[in-house]
């Protein structure tokens, strides 16, 4: 199979002579990357409590992402790198298709979805780190294509803009809806009202 990342997936990936202290590295990454991400998300919450229902609503959208990511890559249809024969596989790995990346989808979304927030944005930075490192690695252990990790952080952009949307046009039906008039006292009756002094 012909791919237009071949050239630069050969360059990034370990191989059969592997370097042994980058592929430990890389190996590190690419199975703990996820749960550092999840870390990330995670201290956000403790110290951003005004932004809790937010990230609940951003971890939701990454499971939908993960979900929409397995769907596309079965319906596509490319093979992995390992299973192609062009590098052994130094992370044990299923015979799923790889393109998109669900693991570039999902921590890509954390990312995304923590920098667009302005309070969150530091910790968008470090999930951002987290998942381009991610990518490299799974690259690097010979489970991904260059391009596998780009399809993924595209889906990931292109879903949150979606969830994104969606909670704008939320905000403006909800704003739009008529506010109830304030509630007013009752009217006394004019038998119970107390009479004038004389």
């Amino acid at each position: 199979m012909t791919r237009p990342d071949m050239a630069l997936f050969l360059a990034m990936t370990a191989g059969s002579s592997p370097t042994p202290w980058l592929l430990s590295i890389a190996s590190a990454l690419a199975r703990f990357g996820p749960w550092l991400s999840a870390a990330v998300m995670l201290g956000a919450g403790l110290r951003h409590r005004d932004e809790r229902g937010y990230l609940l609503a951003l971890l939701c959208m990454a499971a939908i992402g993960s979900l929409v990511s397995h769907a596309l890559a079965s319906t596509l249809g490319y093979p992995r790198p390992f299973m192609l024969g062009l590098t052994p596989s130094h992370l044990p790995h299923g015979g799923s298709d790889g393109l998109p990346s669900t693991h570039a989808t999902v921590m890509g979304l954390v990312a995304f979805g923590l920098l667009v927030r302005r309070p969150l944005r530091r910790n968008g930075l470090a999930a951002m780190v987290l998942a381009l490192a991610t990518g490299w690695a799974r690259i690097h252990v010979g489970v991904h294509f260059p391009l596998d990790v780009v399809a993924g952080l595209g889906l990931a952009a292109a879903l949150l803009t979606g969830f994104l949307a969606l909670q704008w046009q939320l905000r403006i039906r909800l704003g739009a809806q008529p506010v109830a008039p304030p509630l007013t006292p009752p009217a006394i009756a004019p038998s119970h009202r107390e009479k004038p002094l004389p």
